[in-house]
């Protein structure tokens, strides 16, 4: 029998086959170039910034004008950290630890009270529920900075200013983490297991603190980590409320040493070197909680 009868098969031209039917599958390699090209950039955006904040802490002040933006000639990391901690009698260790203290505050209270609030208004029905949470919805569209001048007359008129009192209550309020909270209250805490704790005898506070919390805990983790890297980087309202530099955290204590880098250039490596240690918490916080907060993060997406 001919050979010719049979099929012919091209060896050489199966990779090509698979390649377009890959090209295909992902819609074309015009796609799949833009979508790589638009990460490459983002990532680009949130890397390069940083690593010009670490080249250009460990230069001296003659240097980050006369040197490229991320060459290394004289090592003066170590030297600029000194000269931080240094600066006006340690100023700058009371203002990191008013800002963990600020920002852990907010974290643990504020993210317990949403997850709290969250929890409510899932599992609970009560008069105006849906109302109430409309209203919550609004505040999450309203932005932070919209509403510092209305604290501030309030806390003026109950004598709260240049207080640490008008820093914590504010950051215990989180219309976005009770937002949040729902949707993990949802997807975590089923119905069933919470009825099957009322039959057994648990009222409402025990059944949340014994069951509600622990199943929703990556996602109070996560709205924890919001809530510190929120209240971490909040400027305004600790401008407008702390004239007390002992009090204030390290985002508006390196503003005021950006004012004196005006006349006093040598500032300006205090300004810088500030900026990245300031960075360091914020990054031990998610390095520690990243797994929690990556579960967490999926909450919505599993029902």
């Amino acid at each position: 029998m001919s050979t010719d009868t049979f099929p012919r098969t091209y060896p050489d031209k199966a990779p090509k086959l698979a390649r377009r039917k890959h090209w295909a599958k992902n819609g074309g390699i015009g796609s799949v170039f833009t979508v790589n090209a638009l990460l490459i950039i983002g990532c680009a955006y949130m890397v390069l910034p940083v690593l010009w904040l670490f080249s250009a802490s460990t230069k001296t002040t003659s240097e980050l004008y006369s040197s490229n933006a991320f060459s290394v000639t004289q090592f003066a990391l170590f030297e600029n950290i000194s000269a931080v901690l240094a600066q006006d009698g340690g100023v700058f260790l009371t203002w990191m630890w008013n800002s963990v203290f600020y920002a852990g505050f907010g974290a643990i209270f504020g993210g317990l009270i949403s997850v709290m609030a969250g929890y409510a208004f899932d599992k609970f029905n009560f008069r105006g529920k849906n109302s109430l949470f409309g209203v919550v919805l609004v505040g999450v569209l309203i932005p932070n900075t919209a509403t510092v001048l209305p604290m501030y007359l309030l806390a003026s008129v109950v004598g709260a200013t240049n207080t640490i009192w008008s820093i914590l209550i504010p950051v215990i309020c989180n219309p976005f983490g009770v937002y949040l909270a729902r949707v993990y209250a949802s997807a975590y805490v089923p119905n069933e297991t919470l009825e099957a704790a009322r039959v057994d005898g648990a009222g409402p506070i025990r059944s949340f603190f014994s069951l509600g919390l622990p199943m929703m805990m990556p996602g109070f983790i996560t709205i924890g980590l919001f809530q510190f890297v929120g209240v971490w980087n909040n400027f305004m309202l600790p401008l407008v409320m702390l004239q007390d530099q002992k009090l204030l955290p390290v985002s508006v204590g390196i503003s005021i040493w950006q004012g004196y880098s005006i006349p006093q250039p040598e500032f300006v490596s205090l300004v810088i070197t500030g900026s990245l240690l300031s960075v360091i918490p914020l990054l031990i916080a998610f390095i520690m909680l990243q797994r929690f907060w990556k579960s967490g993060l999926t909450a919505g997406s599993v029902k």
